[in-house]
């Protein structure tokens, strides 16, 4: 009698267990000491975890030439964060390849020292913000998060659930979080000519159409700071690429006779974006090693 209360115990506290495996559970935090970056990542059990990034990029701030301006923003921004003062989430949108992405790595390095961290949500995991946020509140060290290439279809769940993130949540904001992210849309949300219906309307259209295009545009305006890219003009792409080929150990005169070809380089991909002019200067680099007496 005893040995069959016991298998039936152990089966019972075996049943017990996988039954929590796949229950939801409270995000744990990592070890703050492992990196500087962490990644947001769902296992397929649906639990979330804080996995620190091992190789961090090493892109610093005066890697990015001819975004000045947008660079001096966010500077500026972050600086104020590093230094607890009032501080802003940040927006950055426009033309892909132009340096949003590689500004926030930069800001990450600059700043870590003084105890800047950055955690990457992918978008699809938005939703769990709030748990993120509660993870890393009442911490000394200063948080952003950052959303890479961000941008929702209709009825996406991250949508409000960064709005509420953002602003309109019940809860106050934490003073140790910003969020910083990127979109090729500054509104985040694709925009149809059938939406304006201020001289057009149909019988069975919204009764209050302006609302809808209201609701698209709520999100962006939630973001204090916005920083819009540009294309490069020729000028300022053949500056990049001087600058990465640089950084390369290529010297001036070898420099300037890469010219034609980083042209050529970029006008086969349709682009003359900072990332075209980077993907130029390895592969121009990597071909021409000699000349770094490689």
């Amino acid at each position: 009698m005893n040995e069959q209360f016991e298998r039936l115990m152990a089966r019972a506290e075996s049943l017990i267990t996988r039954i929590e495996s796949v229950l939801p559970q409270p995000l744990s935090a990592p070890d703050w000491t492992a990196s500087v970056a962490y990644r947001y990542r769902k296992r397929s059990s649906g639990h979330g975890a804080l996995e620190p990034v091992k190789h961090i990029g090493s892109m610093r701030l005066t890697d990015l030439k001819e975004i000045n301006d947008q660079k001096e923003k966010i500077r500026r921004n972050t600086e104020q964060f590093v230094n607890g003062k009032p501080a802003n989430n940040v927006l950055l949108t426009g033309a892909r390849g132009t340096g949003k992405s590689s500004l926030i790595k930069a800001c990450l390095n600059e700043y870590a020292p003084r105890g800047l961290r950055l955690i990457e949500v992918d978008k699809v995991d938005l939703t769990d913000l709030p748990d993120i946020v509660d993870v890393v509140s009442g911490l000394p060290e200063k948080f952003v998060i950052f959303c890479d290439d961000l941008s929702f279809e209709e009825g996406e769940p991250g949508y409000k659930a960064l709005k509420s993130i953002l602003d309109g949540s019940v809860a106050a904001a934490t003073p140790n979080v910003l969020i910083y992210a990127t979109s090729n849309r500054r509104h985040l949300l694709p925009e149809y000519m059938t939406e304006n219906l201020t001289y057009t309307h149909s019988e069975d259209g919204e009764v209050h159409p302006g609302e809808v295009v209201e609701e698209k545009i709520s999100l962006s305006e939630r973001f204090g700071l916005w920083v819009s890219f540009y294309p490069f003009s020729q000028d300022e792409y053949l500056s990049i690429v001087a600058q990465w080929l640089s950084s390369f150990g290529i010297d001036a005169q070898a420099i300037a006779a890469a010219r034609p070809a980083s042209l050529v380089w970029a006008l086969e991909r349709g682009s003359r974006s900072g990332r075209v002019a980077y993907q130029f200067a390895r592969d121009y680099a990597g071909q021409n090693s000699e000349l770094q007496g490689l």
